[in-house]
């Protein structure tokens, strides 16, 4: 009986590799192929990648870039620069996408590139650390802007924060898993929020540049350490994170050789520009001694601004990045679903819960990591973990194109990118990945560790095809344990009448 179990497992794991599950193509209850249909169209385009490159980055990343330049003029162009190195991967990636039409974006052009193992070095990265640090990341920042009206002298306490963090976390880990509805509601509902706070925002510095405050735009007390400047564009980064999410659903864009560049070129420039009115808006405002020593750079600004009716900027940050919490949650069982395809993931990650129909093992997995990283309380250590690993993961995707374009050249590419562009986005990602590690080894020596961590995985659950029976039996029962926990199966393919 175990081994019939055994040989049923692994048919099921065949099924999800060779991409014969139905769920792989679309989902649904009907037979035959269903295949994900075009529907997007160019403004649709632009809405995913703004609403998620916008999250909680702008409200905390000010303080990071002002700490390691210095001077506000620096810092300006720090962002400036930051949205220009995004643009310019972005751009990158439209090539890639447009040339390997599958899903999973980075990880599917490293797969297509370099093979199985360093895609899973790249799924290791993003589902190990990228998406639950940037969940923690998130979290932490919601707590401290509810926290810091109770706390307006001092910084909240940090056991509290985290309490707070995790709270969020758990509230929407719920939501997550009891009805996709409820989550995509409160997704839309919040991304209203965080963009009326930025105009609000932007609307007050306006109203300010025109009175003449403009005694803090200089570049007096710059820092011209290259290693700060390394660690600076860490932060900025870290806000413009997301602009390759239209990359996981190329295949729903209508046109995409015209659309997709298109619409990486409209939505760059616009988040560019609000990050930047954004800032400038603080500085009319506030000194670069109040934003060092602000964990809330807007609370302080509506503090200062706003009078009476300062309350409302923390309370629509704070839904802000309520919001952004739930969408890494919302999204991330993708992720974890296109690895289990290549029989990169356990095959519990794909499982849909009877009852309810939502993802939870795959939420359930991105919840506890979150909390495990909540043990560090510093947002910016946190940063500095997601920025190394990010940045270097997406410089082994950016890297693909001129390397398909030597060893693949009759490949048909509808978007043809200069080589002028991916080279210097590597340049510019070996300055972020490598020179940081000389300023801030403690933090890149843990990412190193948990990216390296990956590589006794890869080999010991992948790559060894002949394990022992007993170790395969202990496997299918370790899952079946959790199937029956959870309530979740797989899906399988309808049978064919």
């Amino acid at each position: 009986m175990e081994d019939e179990a055994l040989k049923k497992d692994e048919q099921r794991k065949d099924s999800l590799k060779n991409g014969k599950d139905n769920g792989a193509s679309g989902g649904g209850d009907g037979g035959g192929d269903i295949v994900l249909k075009p529907k997007m169209t160019l403004v649709n385009g632009i809405t995913v990648i703004v609403g998620s490159i916008i999250g909680s980055g702008i409200f905390v990343s000010p303080t990071g870039v002002l700490i390691n330049t210095g001077s506000v003029n620096m810092s300006l162009i720090v962002w400036v620069i930051s949205g220009l190195f995004s643009m310019v991967g972005a751009y990158c990636y439209a090539e890639l996408g447009t040339m390997i039409k599958k899903s999973g974006a980075d990880y599917a052009y490293i797969m297509e590139t370099f093979g199985p193992f360093m895609a899973f070095i790249r799924l290791w990265i993003e589902c190990m650390i990228v998406r639950p640090c940037s969940q923690a990341i998130v979290a932490l920042t919601f707590s401290v802007y509810v926290l810091k009206p109770f706390f307006p002298d001092c910084q909240p306490p940090e056991d509290a924060a985290r309490l707070l963090a995790v709270c969020c976390i758990l509230v929407l880990t719920f939501i997550n898993c009891w009805d996709v509805k409820w989550a995509t509601a409160v997704q839309d509902i919040f991304t209203y929020a965080k963009l009326l706070a930025l105009f609000v925002i932007i609307g007050a510095g306006a109203y300010f540049l025109f009175l003449g405050n403009t005694e803090h735009f200089t570049f007096n007390n710059t820092k011209t350490e290259v290693t700060s400047l390394a660690l600076s564009f860490y932060s900025g980064l870290f806000a413009y994170n997301g602009w390759n999410y239209l990359n996981f659903i190329i295949e729903e864009l209508k046109d995409p050789v015209k659309n997709l560049p298109r619409a990486i070129a409209i939505s760059c420039t616009l988040v560019t520009v609000v990050y930047v009115f954004t800032n400038v808006s603080f500085y009319t405002v506030l000194s670069p001694e109040e934003v060092l020593g602000s964990e809330a750079v807007a609370v302080t600004f509506a503090d200062r601004v706003f009078g009476i009716f300062a309350w409302t900027i923390p309370v629509f940050v704070a839904l802000s990045t309520f919001g952004a919490v739930n969408g890494i949650l919302l999204t991330s069982s993708r992720l974890f679903y296109a690895g289990a395809c290549e029989g990169q993931m356990p095959e519990i990650l794909t499982m849909i819960q009877i009852q309810r129909l939502t993802p939870t093992p795959a939420v359930l997995i991105m919840a506890l990591l979150s909390m495990l990283y909540l043990t560090v309380s510093d947002i910016f250590a946190l940063i500095n973990y997601v920025g190394f690993a990010t940045w270097l993961s997406i410089g082994a995707a950016v890297l693909c194109l001129p390397w398909l374009r030597w060893k693949q050249p009759n490949l048909e590419r509808p978007i043809k990118v200069n080589l002028i562009f991916p080279i210097l986005y590597l340049i510019a990602t070996v300055f972020v990945t490598v020179v940081p590690m000389i300023a801030s080894p403690v933090e890149t020596g843990y990412g190193c560790l948990m990216i390296l961590s990956s590589i006794p995985v890869y080999f010991v659950f992948i790559a060894w095809r002949n394990k022992p029976k007993w170790f395969n039996r202990s496997m299918v029962a370790l899952t079946r344990f959790l199937q029956k926990m959870l309530m979740v199966v797989g899906k399988t393919k309808p049978a064919q009448v």
